[in-house]
């Protein structure tokens, strides 16, 4: 935003990456809003970071509802949102080795159960999708319908979308602290003072630092530190190959262009909330767990990063009122699944804050299991 920050908002959302921005741009016609972003631009830390892909089943069946609920928004997006769809056809393998048949076929029977599309392999019908993959690696899950997300068009849609239905953005604006007086929130940031009616914490990795700043008991959002690899081979390996899992969560790997994949040791390491950086061991176990899998030659890491993916301890995403302050609301712990269920969170939670309630598959989501009142 330009100018001055206002002096009063009805929601005051803090943090503007995929959470907060997804969420105002939901809201802001119904109610007025203000984001207020930490960093010089929105997306920085997670958003900004992640490895680019809807996954069905990813995170686990507490979090499929979300991811399944919001794939026809992302695949297929209202004209006056964005002229193109946010998703490409990929495919989804989750592999094990002989040992792993039970985990896998525990795998198929879970999501099948809950309408996922997904069918067990074996043997050369698993080596068939995965050129070079090792011959013990004989189980798998195949998903089809796993697809790439454009992160960076899907934050910019909803920083547009919001922005057109009249929400501000102040960056380099962190919250300092916040206190009621008397029904509004008087909130201290780094852009100066704004009341507010209702505080939604978007804020990641620092998603309890900000519920204390506001004296709200934390809920315990716990950050990790991920790392991510851009590896070039010296194999004919194609740009279309699958988003390859270990069912025992040791690595995933996807095509990124032909001959170079992204990788991931899959490492979760606890951090405090700050900017990150990948650690040379997790970028040697990276590579170590890539070469067990498949016989592909390493011919350079090209690029290498990491970012932060924050989880509740039951590691379901956290929104809604809080347990005892209900002008302090939660839109955290989204792990490494918050883009591609940011459709069905925002819709949720702006229909808690005033906008209406979603039809279709979101709306048929039931919100309770997310709710912070689970941690009464």
């Amino acid at each position: 935003m330009t100018g001055n920050l206002p002096s009063t908002t009805d929601v005051l959302i803090v943090g503007a990456g995929i959470a907060g921005a997804s969420l105002a741009a939901a809201l802001a016609s119904y109610r007025s809003v203000l984001m207020i972003e930490a960093e010089e631009q929105p997306g920085y830390h997670a958003t900004g970071r992640s490895a680019a892909f809807w996954h069905e089943s990813y995170g686990g069946a507490g979090v499929q509802p979300l991811s399944s609920a919001s794939f026809a928004a992302l695949a297929d997006p209202a004209a006056e949102f964005s002229e193109r769809p946010f998703l490409s056809p990929r495919t989804a393998l989750t592999i094990g080795r002989a040992a792993d048949a039970g985990a896998v076929d525990a795998f198929v029977a879970e999501f099948a159960a809950k309408g996922v599309e997904v069918a067990r392999l074996s043997g050369a019908a698993v080596a068939d999708k995965v050129p070079g993959l090792r011959p013990e690696w004989s189980e798998a899950a195949y998903e089809p319908a796993c697809s790439d997300i454009d992160v960076a068009a899907l934050h910019a849609a909803y920083l547009r979308a919001a922005k057109r239905a009249g929400a501000a953005l102040a960056v380099q604006a962190p919250l300092r602290a916040a206190r009621r007086e008397g029904e509004r929130w008087r909130v201290e940031t780094g852009q100066g003072t704004v009341e507010a009616t209702t505080i939604v914490n978007a804020a990641g990795a620092w998603a309890d630092r900000v519920a204390a700043a506001c004296g709200i008991a934390p809920v315990g959002i716990q950050p990790y530190r991920r790392t991510m690899l851009q590896v070039r081979l010296d194999a004919p390996v194609p740009a279309a190959l699958p988003l390859v899992l270990d069912v025992g969560g040791g690595f995933y790997f996807k095509g990124e262009s032909a001959g170079r994949i992204w990788l991931t040791p899959h490492d979760e390491t606890p951090m405090a909330p700050g900017d990150v950086a990948p650690d040379e061991i997790d970028v040697a176990v990276a590579i170590d767990r890539l070469q067990s899998a498949v016989d592909w030659p390493v011919a350079a890491i090209e690029r290498k990063w990491a970012g932060l993916r924050s989880f509740a301890p039951d590691r379901r995403p956290v929104f809604g009122a809080d347990r005892h302050e209900p002008a302090f609301v939660w839109c955290a712990g989204q792990g490494g699944f918050g883009i591609q269920t940011s459709p069905a969170i925002s819709a949720l939670l702006a229909a808690e804050l005033g906008a209406p309630a979603p039809g279709g598959a979101i709306g048929a989501v039931d919100p309770m299991p997310y709710s912070p009142q689970r941690f009464a």
